[in-house]
């Protein structure tokens, strides 16, 4: 009876010290942190530059991008740089589609979708840069069951993507804006 009575009390103790070492530890959710400077509360996201032959990423990527930074709840976020504490700006440089996996008819059914980009994140008043990325890539595989695309032209192919997939690259923007605000907040 000593015996579970003394193991018990040892359990409970190490249980105890293990809850309050790891309390203090300074880890936290991947994604939610921010280590910007506290002076920076209103961040200006212009519409992002398209380099690329895809219609309407930029503007669809720019909102995802802007309510990404809204969701964290610290940040007020406008459009253009005057009053702002801080911009990001981007240039899509390169997006490309491939087929990966074909049904038994020899249809494409999920594609690798690459983006390419760079962004930058500075200081409104001093052009200080914070954070920049001049090749941030962002590639995923996704099933496209309703693409139909035949072709391995690119440009077709992208055409097919987009046109018939709009919730896929909603999708898309929706993980590559996470990307982009969480290697932002968390590179200080």
């Amino acid at each position: 009876m000593f015996q579970l009575s003394y193991s018990s009390r040892v359990l409970a103790g190490v249980i105890a010290l293990a809850a309050l070492a790891s309390s203090g530890c300074g880890y936290a959710l991947a994604g939610r942190g921010s280590f910007l400077p506290a002076t920076i509360r209103v961040i200006a996201i212009p519409q992002l530059e398209n380099q690329t032959t895809f219609l309407q990423v930029e503007q669809i990527l720019t909102e995802k991008v802007r309510n990404e930074f809204i969701g964290r709840g610290k940040y007020q976020v406008v459009t253009e740089p005057a009053g702002a504490d801080a911009v990001l700006s981007g240039i899509i440089t390169g997006i490309s589609v491939q087929p990966v996996a074909f049904t038994n008819l020899q249809l494409a059914s999920r594609y690798l979708f690459t983006l390419t980009m760079s962004v930058k994140f500075s200081d409104a008043q001093t052009n200080e840069v914070f954070w920049t990325n001049d090749a941030l890539t962002f590639r995923e595989e996704y099933d496209l069951t309703g693409a139909t695309a035949t072709t391995t032209d690119n440009t077709n192919l992208g055409a097919t993507f987009l046109d018939q997939e709009r919730t896929s690259f909603d999708r898309i923007s929706t993980d590559l804006a996470r990307t982009i605000v969480t290697a932002i907040l968390e590179a200080f």
